[in-house]
Parts: structure tokens; sequence; C-alpha cells
């Protein structure tokens, strides 16, 4: 009876040990995951960073040319500062709400910069300066960044959702508060085709 005892108590502490290791390899599994996304999202400000290091630059070499376009420049800088004086944490791609909201503002300020640059259509010696090409250039190559950075954190927040829906980890997931990641999405009117008249 002893060694029935024994046996038994055996399997039952060889049972608890393999689901405590279990469930410890599901939790890091979503904490390395969780990490990922966090690490996608850090580029993604890091591009947005880099898009709003070269606004004062284009602006300042705009002013110089094109002085009369004041409502412009202001509506640029204005839509940078609103840009800079939002503060979305990591916490916001648990919320698709904060998320869509940090894109609006990014989406006002492409608006913005797509009329400075239409600007400079007007002022062929604008259009001829160095500074300006350079500094639309790697407006135009920071913008292809984004999107870049955009769709690297769509597949890692993906990864994530899915690996947590998966079963047993949904458990594991629900019970150490781990939550679902947002995706960013597409703009409003994207699906529109435009119309093209000659």
């Amino acid at each position: 009876m002893n060694r029935a005892l024994l046996m038994t108590l055996a399997v039952v502490a060889g049972l608890v040990v393999l689901g405590a290791l279990s469930f410890g390899g599901i939790y890091n599994s979503l904490v390395a995951a969780e990490e990922g996304v966090t690490g996608a999202w850090a580029q993604v400000e890091n591009v947005y960073q880099r898009r709003l290091d070269l606004i004062p630059n284009l602006v300042e070499t705009v002013k110089g040319y094109a002085a009369h376009e004041r409502e412009t420049l202001e509506a640029v800088i204005g839509a940078r500062s609103k840009i800079t004086q939002t503060q979305i944490t990591v916490k916001a791609f648990n919320d698709p709400q904060a998320l869509t909201q940090f894109e609006q503002l990014q989406q006002g300020l492409t608006s913005t910069l797509s009329r400075l640059l239409a600007i400079a259509e007007q002022y062929p010696d604008l259009k001829a300066n160095q500074n300006f090409l350079a500094l639309q250039s790697q407006l135009e190559g920071t913008e292809n960044r984004i999107a870049v950075e955009r769709r690297r954190f769509n597949e890692v927040a993906r990864e994530f959702n899915t690996r947590l829906r998966i079963f047993p980890n949904n458990w594991v997931g629900r019970l150490m508060g781990f939550q679902r990641k947002s995706y960013f999405a597409a703009d409003e009117g994207a699906r529109t085709v435009p119309e093209v008249k000659f």
C-alpha cells in the first residue's frame, strides 16, 4: 500500500511539474510575442519621429520662397504640434480607439504636407533648390518607411493575436492579463476608387 501511495504521489507530482513547465513555456512565448509587438511599435514611432524632424527644415526652406503661403505653413506646423503633444503608449495597441485617434492625427499631417508640396509646384526656383529637393526626397522615403513599418507592426500584432487565441494559450493569456493588440487600418476613403478625368 505504501508503494502504491508513493507511486500515486510521484505521478501527481510529475503531472504538476509538467503542468507548471507547460504553463511557463506558454507564458514565456506570449511575453516574447508581446515584446515583438512592442518592438514593432517602437519602430513605427521611430519613422514617425523622423518625419516630424524633417518638417521644420522643409517648412523653413519653403518659407523663404513662399512667404505669402502662410496659412499652409501654419497648418503644417499646427498638425506637427498636435502630434508632438499626443502621447501614445504601449497600452494603446490594446485600445483600437486610441490607435485610430493617433492615426487620424498622422493623416492630418500627411494632408497638410501634401498641400505644402503642392505649393512647391508654383515656385520653379524652390523646385530647383537642392535643400528642398533633398528634404522632399527624404520625406518621400520616410513615408515609404512608415508604410513598411506599419505593415510589419500589423504582421507582428497578428502573430501575437493568433498565438493568444490558440488553446491552451488562451487560458494562460486570460489568466495572466494579456490583451489582443489593435491593427493599423486603411485610411477612410481608401476603398473609394479615385475618379480620373482627362
